[in-house]
C-alpha cells in the first residue's frame, strides 16, 4: 500500500520556542492516523504545516507525491481541513454555506447544489438545510464543518479537535459519521481524548513537546510500554521531560 503522508525531520521554531521537532513518520493511503497529545504537544502546528499553512523551519512532507515545500500548491489541491475553530458563515444557511465552498473550489452553480445535496444527505443534515448556520448545535456544526471540508472530494482530511467542547451524545454521533469515513479517504485527526484515538484509530502517534514519543497500532504501543490501556501508556510516555 503507498504512502499518503511521508514525514521527513519536519521542524517548526517560532522565536526560540521549537514547536514541532524533528518529526518522522508516514500515513498510509486510507489509514486513520490519530496525533495524540495534551495542549500545547504540538499537533495543530503540525496539521498546519502539512496543509501548508505555516512554512517548515527545516525538514519537509510528501503528500501522495508532492512536497510541501517544492510544490504547496498541488499539496492543497489534494486536502481539506476541518479546523479547531468551526468556520462556519453563521449567517449562511447549511446548505449555502456547502455550495459556498462547492463554488470556491471550481463548481459551478447546479455542481454546486448537487455536491451539496449529497454531503446534506451523507452527514445527516437534509433537515436543517434551510436554516441558518448558527443555529445548530455545536455538534451539527461539527457535521457541517466536517462536509464542508468532504465537499471538495479530497483525497486526504484533517479533523483537528472536531470534538472538543462537545457533549458526550454528540461526540458519539460524530465518532459515528468518522467511522463511515475509514478506508475512503486517508484521514489524519488531532486530539487529546484518549478514548477517541482508541475508539477510531488504525494507527496512533503520541506526541510531546514537539516529538513524536511513540508510533503504532494500539496493540503495538501497549506492547511496547507493557500497559494495558493507552490511558497507562499515554501517562507513561509523557510525565517526563522530551530529551
Amino acid at each position: 500500500m503507498l504512502n499518503a503522508v511521508e514525514v521527513n525531520n519536519l521542524t517548526k521554531r517560532f522565536k526560540g520556542r521549537t514547536a514541532v521537532d524533528s518529526l518522522n513518520f508516514s500515513i498510509k493511503k486510507g489509514e486513520f492516523f490519530a496525533l495524540l497529545g495534551q495542549n500545547g504537544a504540538g499537533k495543530t502546528t503540525t496539521i498546519r504545516l502539512l496543509c501548508c499553512l505555516l512554512t517548515p523551519t527545516s525538514g519537509d512532507a510528501v503528500l501522495l507525491g508532492d512536497s510541501i515545500i517544492e510544490n504547496p500548491t498541488a499539496v492543497k489541491q489534494k486536502l481539506n481541513v476541518s479546523p479547531q475553530e468551526t468556520a462556519v458563515a453563521p449567517n449562511l444557511s447549511v446548505k449555502e454555506n456547502l455550495e459556498l465552498i462547492a463554488a470556491i473550489y471550481g463548481s459551478n452553480k447546479q455542481e454546486a447544489e448537487v455536491k451539496a445535496n449529497k454531503m446534506l444527505t451523507a452527514l445527516g443534515l437534509s433537515e436543517r438545510a434551510r436554516d441558518k448556520a448558527k443555529t445548530l448545535s455545536g455538534g451539527m456544526q461539527r457535521r457541517l464543518s466536517i462536509a464542508m471540508a468532504l465537499i471538495s472530494d479530497p483525497q486526504i482530511i484533517f479533523l483537528d479537535e472536531p470534538t472538543i467542547g462537545l457533549d458526550v451524545r454528540a461526540r458519539r454521533e460524530l465518532w459515528k459519521l468518522i467511522r463511515e469515513l475509514k478506508g475512503k479517504i486517508t484521514i489524519i485527526l488531532t486530539t487529546h481524548y484518549l478514548e477517541e484515538a482508541e475508539a477510531l484509530a488504525d494507527k496512533i502517534g503520541i506526541m510531546h513537546y514537539g516529538k513524536i514519543r511513540m508510533l503504532g497500532s494500539l496493540d503495538q504501543i501497549k506492547e511496547a510500554t507493557g500497559q494495558k490501556t493507552l490511558e497507562d501508556a499515554f501517562f507513561m510516555l509523557t510525565e517526563k521531560e522530551v530529551e
